[in-house]
């Protein structure tokens, strides 16, 4: 299988890998090549190691290449791998957002929180073992760092919303964003050629509705000409998906305030859930059926509704 995918960026240097979790093109790393120098920008989780050094290689590049690896958050999806990758990478530094660095240098809380979740079985198979990163590996930043790659400036913008601890990634060479889960999801199913369908993420535990419309105000305000998400891949609708997006926080918030006190709260939620993506999707140009897009986003669906319910606890917790 071919693990890296141009999508049309090889003159930008970008280049797409499907981590393959929990399936194929779900979950993306990037790698960025300027002037013989390189830098992962997300990691997968551990799995997705082996396709990220094959992605390196297939460009001609050796580990020693590598100066960066940045993470756009710790969620394992995006960070599981980290540990693993840079013992591959002698030269690389770990980028990450200052609340996340201690999860870096000791993945122990982390790693349970996980756990919590989805149980031991579930994170054994998914995530395996957590390796730490030494502390003087990694660069710890805040809003508005820069780091070059060679003379390429990535700087980096705390963007809070999805987790407190985010951060995203802003290249002026492609004026693109590496949106880690600020912009939400945009899964290749549901692009046509009348446009694509997007979604946000609120999966637990820090889902904080004003912080993330600012977040994703914010990236406008630079005029991206592509977004590079998570999950999948590269769009250049930018301000098409942020539309979406915003839109539809604002309607998942009000389902979540409608059923706040509901019996059986998770169902209804979840059942509500499915029927505004399937009718937004509809409403965007998927011809997919609902069944398919239901099946497509019954993990994103999940997530979603773990991430409102502990959003709509906490504020009975800060009342």
């Amino acid at each position: 299988m071919n693990t890296l995918l141009s999508l049309k960026h090889e003159d930008h240097g970008i280049f797409v890998v499907d981590t393959g979790f929990p399936q194929a093109s779900s979950d993306a790393a990037y790698l960025m090549v300027e002037q013989g120098r390189a830098a992962f920008v997300d990691t997968g989780t551990h799995t997705a190691v082996p396709r990220l050094l094959a992605a390196l290689a297939q460009r001609g590049l050796t580990p020693d290449c590598v100066d960066w690896v940045i993470l756009t958050h710790v969620h394992l999806d995006h960070a599981g791998g980290a540990g693993l990758l840079m013992q591959a990478l002698p030269n690389a530094k770990l980028v990450v957002h200052a609340r996340g660095k201690r999860h870096m240098i000791d993945p122990t809380q982390l790693l349970a929180g996980v756990r919590a979740v989805y149980g031991e079985e579930v994170t054994a198979r998914d995530y395996g073992t957590l390796l730490p990163v030494p502390a003087e590996r990694i660069v710890d930043v805040v809003d508005g760092r820069v780091v070059r790659l060679a003379e390429r400036r990535l700087q980096l913008f705390d963007t809070p919303g999805h987790a407190r601890h985010h951060l995203c990634v802003w290249d002026e060479v492609s004026r693109g964003w590496f949106t880690g889960d600020t912009l939400g999801v945009a899964y290749p199913e549901f692009h046509s050629t009348q446009g694509h369908y997007g979604l946000p993420t609120t999966s637990p535990a820090q889902f904080d509705p004003p912080a993330l419309k600012a977040s994703v105000h914010r990236m406008l305000g630079f005029e991206p000409a592509y977004a590079y998400l998570t999950h999948y891949g590269v769009i250049d609708r930018v301000a098409e998906q942020a539309r979406m997006v915003l839109g539809q926080i604002d309607r998942m918030v009000e389902l979540a305030d409608r059923f706040e006190r509901t019996p059986d709260r998770t169902a209804v939620l979840g059942v509500a859930l499915t029927q505004l993506y399937a009718a937004e999707a509809r409403a965007a140009g998927v011809t997919l059926d609902n069944a398919a897009i239901e099946a497509r986003l019954a993990l994103d669906t999940l997530l979603n509704v773990q991430g409102l319910e502990v959003w709509l606890d906490s504020r009975k917790v800060g009342a």
